[in-house]
């Protein structure tokens, strides 16, 4: 039913839409819809329909109003009329803490300790941050009190329940156990702990508890060190005078069996030399007899092969004279077979070889004279589509630059409502010319004392006396503008010219 009625809102041409990102043009073919497009401000929770909102990388938009159940929390999204948006901060931030509680024994002392706490990243969560937490006026000084006496209360349960050295003692599984708590007692807030440090415990005043168990701990160790220094004494003197007893008792066995060893020894070479002295005669005996065995044969050997050597050499010495002269033979006829058939082939061919070259070069110069045709004629079509084609590109560049810079300066002139002056002077400030006037000033100044000029243009607060966010960018520029054309006529007796703008007044510069 409400989608209907904003339809026929739309079509009785009875309604104004204000989209920031729907330009005109998408939607002017309507009846009687106007659009009007205008600068969304991301940090006001107030809307008119069609207004797109976007939240940064670390922010979330929260909706609620007509066609939402609960809340709608996302990154963007459109806000229709009826409906009321908020953007809130997810970044974690630091709760430092210094907890005073109690022991089992009632022991009191102090627990400092830092944790890092924020909206958890996930749908539930930021749902439930959205609905009990985000949007308040105090928001950060009610979260800050909300943690505080959730860690204290947590904190000082758990120390009841246990004695001061099993917290001095397991310090980690203590931080553990109050994470755990106080992670539940978030967890219906949507809130994360992403980090935890618990410092060193500390007295309370008129405490010395832990002052007396560092004293306790630095005696015990110096006691321990002085017993540790006298052990090692006496371990190194009794030691030493082992040694040195056990030393002399091993020398002096090594010294005995060293000398039966050399006896021992000297025993076994002289029978060693001996019997390789014998076996030495023995066999040069037995090597005299082979010698002269192998002698006699050798001997018998070199004359059968003498013999049968000077038979071979003999018969092939025969063989290759009846074999050199059939070679010649064969030689003799094949000369003469081949001088007759290369008479013959001599004069058919020369005759042919003569016809047969003018073909060819006929033929080869009729194909060069082809390609060479057919190479210019395409080398011509290619250079004209390639000027055409170059020709229309740039035609089509130069079109779209000036179509682009002429639908810029239209919503330049348009955005100051056509006034002609005020779009003149943001184009020639957004391109930087009274840069370059400066620039070129304080170059021809160069090595001189130049003045210097400071001007107030006063303070960037609302009605309230509170600074603003969202402040226009244009009023700063141009609220900055005055004063600076008055700082350049008098250091430099330049005069803006009168269409460029208007001089302030005089009281709002101080030299």
């Amino acid at each position: 039913m409400l989608l209907s009625r904003l339809v026929n809102i739309l079509l009785s041409g009875s309604l104004t839409l204000n989209l920031s990102l729907a330009p005109s043009k998408y939607f002017s073919h309507l009846p009687g819809v106007g659009f009007q497009e205008s600068v969304f401000n991301p940090h006001h929770h107030r809307t008119t329909m069609g207004s797109y909102r976007v939240a940064s990388n670390n922010e979330f938009l929260v909706t609620t109003g007509i066609g939402i159940k609960d809340v709608r929390v996302s990154k963007k999204g459109w806000v229709f009329f009826g409906q009321k948006s908020r953007i809130f901060d997810v970044t974690p931030r630091n709760y430092t803490l210094e907890l005073h509680a109690m022991t089992r024994e009632k022991l009191e002392f102090l627990l400092p300790a830092v944790f890092t706490i924020g909206p958890k990243l996930e749908p539930q969560a930021l749902h439930l941050y959205a609905q009990l937490l985000a949007g308040r006026p105090d928001e950060v000084n009610h979260i800050t009190e909300l943690v505080k006496g959730m860690i204290e209360g947590e904190t000082r349960v758990l120390a009841a329940n246990m004695g001061m050295e099993e917290i001095f003692n397991a310090r980690k599984g203590f931080q553990t156990h109050v994470v755990e708590g106080v992670q539940k007692e978030l967890d219906q807030f949507g809130l994360f702990i992403y980090n935890a440090n618990i410092k060193e415990l500390k007295d309370t005043a008129g405490s010395e508890y832990f002052r007396y168990m560092r004293m306790k701990t630095h005696e015990d160790a110096i006691n321990k060190g002085k017993v540790d220094v006298a052990n090692a004494r006496y371990y190194g003197d009794v030691g030493e005078k082992g040694k040195v007893a056990a030393t002399r008792r091993e020398t002096k066995q090594i010294e005995a069996e060293t000398v039966v060893y050399e006896k021992t020894r000297e025993g076994e070479q002289r029978q060693a030399v001996q019997k390789v002295e014998a076996e030495t005669i023995v066999y040069e005996k037995l090597r005299q007899q082979d010698i002269a065995q192998a002698d006699a044969a050798l001997q018998v050997k070199q004359a059968t092969f003498q013999q049968s050597v000077q038979i071979a050499q003999t018969e092939a010495r025969k063989a290759a004279e009846m074999r050199q002269m059939e070679l010649d033979k064969q030689v003799e006829e094949k000369r003469l077979l081949a001088e007759t058939e290369r008479q013959r082939a001599t004069l058919v061919s020369k005759a042919a070889a003569e016809a047969e070259s003018q073909r060819k070069q006929a033929d080869a110069l009729l194909y060069t004279m082809q390609k060479e045709a057919e190479a210019a004629q395409y080398k011509t079509l290619k250079q004209a589509e390639g000027q055409l084609v170059a020709a229309q590109n740039q035609a089509k560049g130069a079109l779209a630059l000036a179509e682009a810079q002429a639908e810029g300066i239209q919503k330049v002139l348009a955005a100051f409502g056509g006034d002609t002056n005020a779009a003149l002077q943001y184009i020639m400030v957004e391109r930087g010319l009274y840069g370059e006037l400066a620039r070129a000033n304080a170059e021809a100044v160069q090595g001189l004392n130049p003045k210097i000029t400071v001007w107030n243009t006063g303070s960037e607060t609302g009605p309230d006396g509170q600074p603003t966010t969202g402040s226009n960018p244009l009023r700063n520029i141009f609220q900055s503008l005055p004063p600076l054309f008055a700082t350049i006529q008098d250091q430099t007796g330049i005069v803006p010219p009168a269409w460029l703008a208007k001089m302030p007044a005089q009281e709002n510069v101080n030299h």
